[in-house]
């Protein structure tokens, strides 16, 4: 089994830190400041520790080659039970996450823990909810669905043509476009969040009418002809030739593009198209799981 394969298996139901999203160059992240030393965990503490690293080896196979770090400890909100960061390293690559352990490391749940009484969506809804980002619908629409996007992929492309099937069926929806090129797949991915972002700079209209151009020509598009082929494109839709090269060059341009990588990774993305309607994630863009999702939100929001 490879790497990757392995360190999924065990945080395909809970993943707190998402190192390998499908990026080849993942924004930089601010250096943390420096925290005081954790405790040394106490001689019940330690057995514990002793007891779930076991366990995990031989569950997954990890043998001594992955570098397996456990903690600190930290009480969980579910009664004599504790939270375990946990840190995999292979080959000098690593994935991070935690699961839940009692405090006698008898029992081990792998997932996430739910607090009831508050809202599971709210903090995602949070994230989503700054940034300047292409939009349609009304400002104050009832339901928010925000989509992370990538020109090249051809299941965006298919997510674009039911968005338009769906809009009409929801006048109270809103959509907001952000990217997540995923360079190392599709090459020319990148160049055309740049000339989006360029379009939207220009206008809101502008995006939208070089989003579709670009999807209805996906497959002209290569690797080789995309500066061209987005050039005429972007004319078409409105914007000025030279402008336009400009602003593709322009830095502010890419930070704009990095940052909605940078969110899409935090929010734990790793394929696209991923949605989110109200914060309620959604991977694929399958049509009734939409429709079904919209219009359980607009149903809450009555």
């Amino acid at each position: 089994m490879n790497f990757r394969g392995t360190i999924l298996a065990l945080f395909a139901i809970a993943f707190s830190s998402p190192a390998f999203a499908q990026s080849s160059k993942p924004p930089a992240t601010p250096a943390a400041p420096a925290v005081a030393a954790a405790p040394a965990p106490t001689a019940e503490q330690a057995h514990t520790l002793s007891v779930i690293e076991s366990f995990l080896r031989n569950l997954f196979g990890w043998g001594p080659d992955f570098d397996l770090k456990l903690g600190p400890l930290k009480d969980a909100a579910l009664p004599n039970f504790y939270e375990v960061p946990l840190q995999v390293t292979y080959q000098g690559q690593s994935e991070s996450g935690s699961v839940y352990a009692s405090k006698d490391g008898a029992f081990i749940i792998r997932g996430e823990l739910y607090n009831t009484a508050e809202d599971p969506f709210a903090k995602t809804r949070k994230e989503l909810s700054g940034g300047n980002a292409p939009f349609k619908g009304p400002a104050g629409a009832k339901v928010t669905l925000v989509e992370f996007s990538d020109f090249e992929c051809p299941h965006c492309r298919v997510l674009r043509e039911t968005l338009k099937q769906l809009e009409p069926q929801f006048p109270q929806l809103r959509v907001v476009f952000r990217n997540f090129p995923i360079e190392h797949i599709h090459p020319w991915a990148t160049t055309a969040a740049l000339a989006g972002r360029c379009a939207y700079q220009s206008s809101n209209d502008a995006f939208w009418k070089l989003h579709d151009s670009i999807f209805d020509q996906q497959d002209a598009i290569t690797a080789d002809n995309a500066y061209d082929k987005l050039t005429e494109l972007a004319v078409a839709a409105g914007l000025e030739k030279d402008a336009f090269h400009t602003c593709l060059a322009d830095p502010a341009t890419k930070k704009a593009v990095d940052d909605d990588q940078a969110l899409g990774i935090k929010l734990g993305i790793t394929s696209t198209p991923t949605v989110f309607i109200d914060g309620r994630q959604s991977v694929g863009g399958d049509p009734a799981s939409l429709q079904q999702i919209i219009a359980f939100e607009l149903q809450n929001h009555k």
